[in-house]
């Protein structure tokens, strides 16, 4: 699949690709440091070759969760470690929360292989992209352009890294989360508030960069002001009307 189309967005920070494995993936290096799920999606940001990771690398429980490795303690997943955090105020709504996250099977994803943009040389499950607002506007807005879906935003105050790459690979629905907003990540000071975390599954890739090369990236009343685009929204609805009404006279 050709990706270089999200080349001409310019993000200031580079997608990566994601790849849920079964076996090591050959001929690419494992991670040589440990660090949390939604860690290794910054270190992917700016690596200069695709890695890969095993539950070794990991540090973070609720990320070896997610990929399916059963190994949180019974205090956590009886919801205790929340409220000690003060990210919950009973334990209750801790493992409410916990019980949400997207989780693989057992056992089926022990290995993730990672990449930057150009250096992705597989098919991604999914691509996370950290966009400006205006630059997600533009992919959600592809994402919608012949089939009219909603623009929905998945997540929960902890687990973000699981919202980000196991709900759209499970569901096939694009996500997005913006940066602030989720617990590991603020405290992690991974990234800086107001960006926008965009993953897109594998089976929404192709319509998207199809529709990317189709349409209008900025629209003509994003450039024209205020005024001029009420003008343009009047004139426009005339024009239909009348075109309406000489059909209806046709018709007769």
């Amino acid at each position: 699949m050709d990706l270089s189309i999200f080349n001409k967005f310019h993000f200031n920070i580079e997608p990566i690709g994601i790849k849920f494995e079964l076996l090591p993936p050959k001929g690419v290096k494992r991670m040589d440091k440990k660090l949390a799920l939604c860690e290794m999606f910054k270190e992917a940001q700016g690596a200069e070759q695709p890695f890969y990771t095993d539950f070794d690398n990991h540090t973070c429980g609720g990320g070896m969760v997610c990929l399916g490795k059963q190994t949180i303690s019974p205090q956590v997943a009886a919801g205790r470690l929340g409220p000690k955090m003060k990210i919950f105020g009973h334990p209750v709504a801790n493992c409410r929360t916990l019980k949400s996250l997207p989780e693989l099977a057992q056992g089926t994803a022990p290995y993730v292989l990672f990449a930057p943009l150009d250096k992705i040389d597989f098919e991604p499950d999914v691509l996370l992209l950290t966009a400006k607002p205006r630059q997600a506007e533009i992919i959600l807005r592809a994402n919608s352009y012949f089939t009219g879906a909603k623009w929905n935003s998945a997540t929960t105050g902890i687990g973000g890294c699981a919202w980000l790459v196991v709900y759209p690979y499970l569901t096939g629905k694009m996500n997005y989360i913006p940066t602030g907003f989720t617990f590991g990540m603020i405290a992690r000071e991974l990234w800086p508030e107001g960006l926008i975390l965009l993953s897109i599954p594998y089976d929404l890739l192709s319509p998207i960069i199809q529709n990317l090369q189709k349409m209008e990236w900025v629209l003509p009343a994003y450039q024209v002001g205020r005024e001029q685009w009420i003008s343009m929204f009047k004139e426009n609805q005339v024009e239909l009307a009348n075109e309406t009404n000489n059909t209806n006279l046709n018709a007769k």
